[in-house]
């Protein structure tokens, strides 16, 4: 979970931990404090210079002083042996990796680009989001952002995408590119994530219209709750019901819109809601935070979730505490709508929520979370362009718990099992999530899901998975399938 960070940014001499700046895709905590760490035996980069071993060599350091888990650090890997600042990473953080512990988690980026996608939603591409089905070898969006290319040339959330190409003269099916090379096939036809790459896409829409269009990618703006189903009030047999659709929390607009959001519920009078997290990755530490405090009326001073750090950073360990929202309400049930996309600031907002309401009135339906109870730091080379996310942080809710590495259907006390269907808008009554959750709200029974630490519903034949790239850019990271 990320948040801006309020010391200015400095080399190797003194690394930079900012508490705010912990990944969307943790799942733990933060605080709004910027911490000062390294000081005695950090080195200085020789010369200041950007040279890979350079940026390796503080890479290490930030593992070594800073690591949540330092007795899963691989401690014989040579530094020289690696070409890029990633591979070293994951080279380090093997045993943790190979104990679900960090699943990569750990990872180098770009300071320019995050600091862009946390202030302003910032992203450039065809603003949609794809899935896949490996068994009949098809691709389909499962959201689009209405500011974007994808959206204004007709693509909405279960076109299928049939043939891409640079022209219409050489536009390849998506078939026989699944066929032969795979999702990875796909990604590469779709080209870069840069504003003015051109591609020629056929792709039908749900009702079955065939298109051919020449789109450009362009910079569009996140929004993090859609104008069309992000919030929502579903009349369920007289009883009115809360929906939201939270797409991330990474962009700090979030809070404003999550605000109007639950002076809509307040407005009409709803006790129940249904929170879709379906695909949403994380985002910022003050986004999961303030979407608590609105969750928490008649809780002010309360513990909402604890930050621990590993032994020898015992004293930068924080604790949450609910705080006063004019438009908080206090829920009598909630049916958080999850897959496992679901990560994260996500999976820390409902692990939070499960002191507060009763066994019977708190359930994930869809399939299983994540499971990332840890969460990062972001640790800066400013000369390089570089920062370092770490895992350096578990968080904990008001019971103590967070130890949903296998994903929150092992902790929570209700699940059911329920499909996507991307035939249905979001939001709709009639898509099969939504129903699933309604008949929670209603007291209805439901197959519970899986506890084996794996989406049971993306197993199932045919079910379709998240179109992700094996190094996603910046946006991808907190949104996944973005393209």
């Amino acid at each position: 979970m990320l948040e801006p960070s309020q010391l200015p940014h400095v080399g190797r001499t003194a690394l930079t931990a900012s508490l705010a700046l912990a990944l969307a895709a943790c799942g733990g905590g933060g605080s709004n404090n910027a911490i000062t760490g390294g000081g005695g035996g950090t080195p200085t980069p020789t010369g200041g210079n950007c040279s890979i071993a350079n940026q390796i060599a503080f890479a290490d350091d930030v593992l070594d002083e800073w690591y949540l888990f330092p007795n899963l650090l691989d401690n014989n890997v040579n530094q020289a042996n690696f070409t890029t600042v990633q591979a070293f990473l994951d080279a380090r953080v093997a045993p943790a990796r190979a104990q679900s512990r960090d699943k990569g988690f750990t990872f180098a980026t770009s300071i320019a680009a995050e600091n862009a996608l946390i202030n302003s939603g910032s992203s450039a591409g065809f603003g949609i989001r794809l899935s896949y089905d490996t068994v009949n070898n098809r691709v389909f969006l499962f959201e689009t952002f209405e500011n974007a290319p994808g959206f204004q040339a007709g693509m909405d959330r279960g076109t299928e995408l049939n043939a891409i190409g640079t022209s219409s003269a050489n536009l390849q099916s998506v078939s026989s590119l699944m066929a032969s090379g795979g999702p990875q096939a796909v990604i590469d036809a779709l080209g870069p994530s840069n504003a003015g790459v051109s591609r020629v896409i056929r792709f039908t829409q749900v009702d079955g219209t065939v298109v051919e269009a020449s789109i450009a990618k362009a910079d569009f703006a996140l929004d993090p709750i859609s104008d069309r189903y992000g919030a929502l009030i579903i009349n369920d047999g007289g009883k009115n019901v809360g929906y939201l659709n939270l797409r991330t929390f990474i962009v700090a607009d979030a809070v404003s819109q999550l605000r109007d959001a639950f002076q809509l519920f307040n407005a009409n009078g709803v006790t129940e809601l249904i929170i879709d997290f379906r695909y949403n990755g994380g985002g910022l530490v003050s986004v999961a935070e303030t979407m608590g405090d609105l969750l928490g009326e008649g809780r002010v001073g309360q513990l909402w979730s604890r930050t621990v750090l590993r032994a020898s950073k015992a004293s930068e360990n924080s604790s949450e505490f609910f705080e006063n929202e004019v438009q908080a309400l206090q829920p009598t049930k909630i049916a958080f709508i999850t897959k496992s996309t679901s990560a994260s600031a996500s999976e820390l907002v409902i692990n939070s929520m499960i002191p507060y309401l009763n066994a019977d009135s708190i359930a994930i339906v869809g399939g299983n979370t994540s499971g990332k109870p840890v969460g990062q730091f972001g640790f800066d080379f400013d000369a390089c362009d570089l920062r370092i996310r770490a895992v350096t942080f578990q968080t904990l809710n008001a019971n103590g718990d967070g130890d949903y590495f296998t994903g929150l259907a092992s902790t929570i006390p209700n699940s059911c099992s329920a499909g996507d269907d991307i035939t249905q808008a979001l939001g709709d009554a009639n898509e099969a999530s939504v129903a699933t959750a309604l008949d929670f709200l209603a007291g209805r029974s439901c197959t519970a899901i899986s506890k084996s630490g794996s989406d049971d519903l993306a197993q199932r034949e045919g079910e379709l998975e998240t179109l992700q790239p094996d190094q996603p850019n910046v946006a991808q990271r907190e949104i996944p399938g973005l393209y």
